[in-house]
């Protein structure tokens, strides 16, 4: 890619996914192995860090998923960790429907200076919506974001219905729904997450599956000042997924907003 076509946005890629150095290789190939997809590279910030500066990324949202309640805090403390060495993160922690403290959870998130919190139902395997899950937002919906993996048609424990759900139960919780509302279940999607301004989207994993059009019709029916440029890191290159977000043809002004205006916005930044 020209290197004058990304030099003048500012970007902040709202979805990246880093993991322990010693894990990280296993980690990845779990990650591709699940949803059969190449990954590219390794899932450890100097890798992230390689493939951003491609196309001058700024900041990053970083996170990782507690798949079983007793690995919350390691995981809290590395993402904190990680963002004390590289300012340029910005960390979300994570905690599980299961974990016998959920507030003590959150309670460390927030001392480490964590920006949110990162579920992703179909790895940690409770619904979204879940009485489990629903004790988790009450602690957090005044509090701290929720980034959550939404959708998967293999698995309904993240599907759209059930995210919308939980944005109507918890009207005040700041969801950032991923894979524009739905891996694989665009449609449903649309028909469960459309019409609410509050709801925010980010883009990763959706635009190499979906048509340019589709993808159109998706960011102007959510609005583009609601969706977030994303690569979900290690699963694309930055260079691809901004490639693949050009191509669309959205105006100057919907891509600096999608870029990171957006996100800076929500994260207060």
């Amino acid at each position: 890619m020209n290197k004058e076509i990304y030099e003048k946005y500012d970007i902040f890629d709202a979805h990246a996914h880093i993991f322990p150095e010693k894990i990280a290789e296993a980690a990845t190939e779990n990650i591709g192995s699940f949803y059969g997809i190449p990954m590219n590279g390794c899932g450890v910030s100097e890798k992230l860090i390689e493939s951003g500066s491609k196309i001058g990324v700024s900041g990053y949202l970083v996170c990782s998923t507690a798949t079983a309640p007793h690995q919350i805090s390691h995981i809290n403390s590395f993402i904190s960790s990680e963002c004390f060495a590289h300012p340029e993160f910005y960390g979300f922690g994570t905690t599980h429907a299961d974990s016998k403290d959920i507030a003590a959870d959150i309670h460390q998130i927030e001392k480490l200076g964590l920006h949110g919190v990162k579920l992703h139902p179909d790895f940690q395997k409770f619904n979204a919506d879940s009485p489990e899950a629903y004790k988790i937002y009450e602690i957090i919906e005044d509090r701290l974001p929720v980034l959550i993996h939404c959708g998967d048609n293999r698995y309904d424990y993240s599907a759209p219905e059930r995210i919308a759900n939980v944005h109507r139960d918890f009207p005040k919780l700041k969801i950032l729904a991923a894979h524009l509302g739905g891996y694989q279940c665009w449609d449903e999607a649309e028909k469960y997450l459309k019409g609410d301004d509050t709801l925010k989207f980010d883009i990763s994993s959706s635009l190499a599956f979906i048509s340019p059009g589709k993808a159109i019709h998706l960011i102007h029916t959510y609005g583009s000042e609601n969706c977030f440029f994303g690569s979900d890191f290690p699963m694309w290159n930055h260079d691809e997924e901004l490639e693949r977000l050009l191509a669309l043809g959205l105006t100057e002004e919907e891509n600096r907003m999608i870029l990171s205006e957006n996100i800076r916005r929500f994260l207060g930044i």
